[in-house]
């Protein structure tokens, strides 16, 4: 399951995306820190297959966490070589430009 919080600003819709149990947690690993804040990711709780359709529509994605990744990978919004991972815990970032 994907903790999904949704942003529209004008024509943009940002999402902040995380697997569920990473929302309230932090990770560091040398100069790289991420912290999963119930603020920014903390929302609804949707499926893997909602959230496919949330990432189609959304013009920027922050994401966190295995599964919130592949999802984007696999729709090919995401390439696997532009993943960072903070103590293992993948994160990627996505802008469309229309």
């Amino acid at each position: 399951m994907i903790s999904i919080k949704i942003y529209k600003q004008g024509n943009e819709i940002l999402i902040g995306a995380c697997d569920e149990e990473l929302v309230g947690r932090k990770f560091e690993e040398g100069k790289l820190q991420i912290d999963v804040s119930k603020a920014f990711y903390g929302g609804r709780i949707i499926s893997i297959e909602t959230f496919i359709q949330y990432l189609k529509e959304a013009t920027i994605a922050n994401l966190v966490g295995k599964n919130a990744v592949e999802c984007a990978i696999k729709i090919g919004l995401i390439d696997p070589e532009c993943v960072l991972k903070i103590k293992g815990v993948p994160h990627a970032q996505m802008v469309r430009m229309r």
